[in-house]
């Protein structure tokens, strides 16, 4: 590959057939590089996993860890522009890299908050008279005199690591102030946020991106339905949320976007409370599982969309062309059958306009992201009703 010439101007489009760079290869990088080979570009993958899901189809893998800085100057000396696959990439990475004057987004401000719980809930805090949304009612803890300012309120509760939690990884659900102590040393002393556990009624995501010219296209909510910690099903339009509520979260979104000075996909989560107040949750700085409908459901894939705003692109349309329902696989599935390498394909492709997307994942694990199916309709109940005789079909719970 090419050592990537002259840096350009930051008001240029960076067009075909230039190099994009990843931070990490997982399923995430693997369909953002999908995107960028539909439209002509190439793409450099690091990521420290010699099977990575995005190395294997990238036009270049540099396995190297996150922070080896001979691999970074690489990357940045063959890429005309980066991209970060997780927020847990460290931030002294994405800031060596931009250092080198390639381009890179979204920039490491706006997910340095994205990756530590306290510093999200701070930023959602200060901004909230302005999107008119609060954070769940949460107390800081980053030391074990903090534990003396827990409170009756704030039980139930969940303690949540600031960092490095996902996928319900990094939690511990609370009945009373008495067990916090124990969690707060079972999670390794680290900084932690204890949060109240709200009567939900129904969650969404916000799913947004902003482009170099600060444009913004919005995507149809999608309601989200988590099993164990781990999105289960994303179904769009939200059966749930009225149009004064979708409009209240999208307004919002923009204004989280605008605050971050953000470029690229972003995803915001919410919470409907059954008394139907609004709360924020947490943001990803990246596309999410959430929006993987949109492969198949919306005229342009959150994917297609980070590529567009990456490399300076008009942005695409949001329009939703079908009703879609979103269902995760996971290593579970794999791991019911005789062969756990193997998966019955005739389960899932028996069913008119199911969209079979897989990860190129090695080896199943329980609760492990082995793909997703997007089952379309020509109304919601339609692909409601495909989701489910395939949620069946493979004896998921």
């Amino acid at each position: 590959m090419p050592i990537n010439p002259a840096k350009q101007n930051k008001n240029e489009p960076i067009l075909p057939p230039a190099c994009l760079g990843v931070l990490g290869g997982g399923q995430l990088g693997r369909m953002f590089t999908q995107a960028a080979h539909s439209l002509g570009y190439r793409v450099c993958v690091l990521d420290p996993d010699p099977t990575s899901p995005a190395g294997a189809i990238a036009d270049r893998h540099l396995c190297a860890s996150y922070d080896d800085r001979a691999a970074l100057t690489e990357l940045a000396s063959v890429c005309s522009a980066i991209t970060t696959e997780f927020e847990n990439i460290p931030v002294e990475s994405i800031n060596f890299v931009a250092s080198q004057g390639t381009v890179v987004a979204p920039e490491s401000p706006a997910i340095a908050i994205a990756q530590n719980r306290i510093l999200e809930k701070r930023f959602f805090s200060q901004i909230e008279q302005e999107t008119g949304i609060s954070p769940a009612p949460t107390l800081i803890l980053e030391s074990e005199a903090d534990l003396e300012k827990v409170s009756d309120d704030l039980f139930p509760g969940i303690l949540k690591s600031a960092q490095m939690g996902y996928d319900g990884k990094g939690q511990i659900r609370l009945n009373s102030p008495r067990e916090t102590k124990n969690a707060w040393i079972a999670l390794g002393k680290v900084p932690c946020v204890l949060e109240k556990k709200l009567n939900l009624a129904y969650e969404v995501s916000a799913l947004l991106a902003r482009g170099f010219d600060g444009a913004i296209e919005v995507y149809p909510l999608s309601e989200n339905v988590h099993r164990n910690g781990i999105l289960s099903t994303s179904t769009v339009p939200s059966p749930s949320a009225d149009p004064q509520t979708v409009a209240r979260i999208q307004n919002a979104a923009k204004i989280i976007t605008e605050k971050l000075n953000y470029l690229g996909v972003l995803c915001i989560e919410f919470f409907i409370l059954t008394d139907q107040t609004l709360m924020i949750n947490e943001m990803a700085t990246r596309p999410h599982n959430s929006g993987h409908y949109t492969l198949d459901a919306t005229r342009t894939s959150q994917f297609e969309q980070h590529v567009r705003a990456l490399t300076r692109l008009p942005l695409g349309s949001t329009e939703l062309h079908s009703p879609v329902v979103m269902l995760n696989l996971l290593g579970d599935v794999w791991l019911r059958n005789s062969d756990p390498k193997k998966l019955d394909l005739s389960k899932i492709l028996a069913y008119e306009s199911t969209q079979l997307h897989l990860y190129g994942k090695q080896e199943a694990r329980s609760g492990r992201k082995m793909g997703h199916i997007n089952c379309v309709g020509r109304t919601l109940r339609e692909a409601q009703i495909r989701s489910e005789s395939i949620t069946r079909a493979l004896g998921i719970d």
